[in-house]
């Protein structure tokens, strides 16, 4: 990855220091982990298959907008990933709530980070 690249950016005031995201990916991380497997916990049924597949897209592309952003230096591209990611994940937390509410609640930091993701990505995009 090229935290160099990174570094030399253009940040928003708000951006906090490097260590934090360590910090809050791992608590989130933990967090949507529970949530799973609060979920599937229950007893899956057919419709359940449309929550756990956009459960596991969000995640992907979670995963994906770390590489797009570091390696590719797509940034424009990455705010499309996060607001995205923010789309699925309301859904998520919707179809969740249906069967686990705590669940979804679980899910409601993730958001909160997602959308503060999303203003330091397009302040970067602005920025720079």
């Amino acid at each position: 990855m090229d935290f160099i690249w990174y570094q030399n950016l253009n940040k928003p005031f708000l951006t906090p220091p490097a260590f934090v995201f360590g910090i809050v990916w791992s608590v989130l991380y933990l967090l949507i982990t529970i949530s799973f497997i609060l979920y599937i916990q229950k007893e899956i049924e057919k419709k359940d298959i449309l929550a756990i597949g956009i459960f596991v897209a969000g995640l992907i592309l979670n995963f994906m907008w770390t590489y797009v952003f570091f390696n590719l230096h797509l940034v424009f591209l990455c705010l499309l990933m996060i607001l995205l990611m923010i789309v699925l994940l309301i859904y998520n937390i919707f179809l969740f709530y249906k069967k686990s509410k705590m669940s979804a609640y679980l899910l409601i930091p993730y958001l909160i980070w997602l959308l503060f993701a999303s203003y330091l990505n397009f302040e970067i995009l602005r920025l720079n």
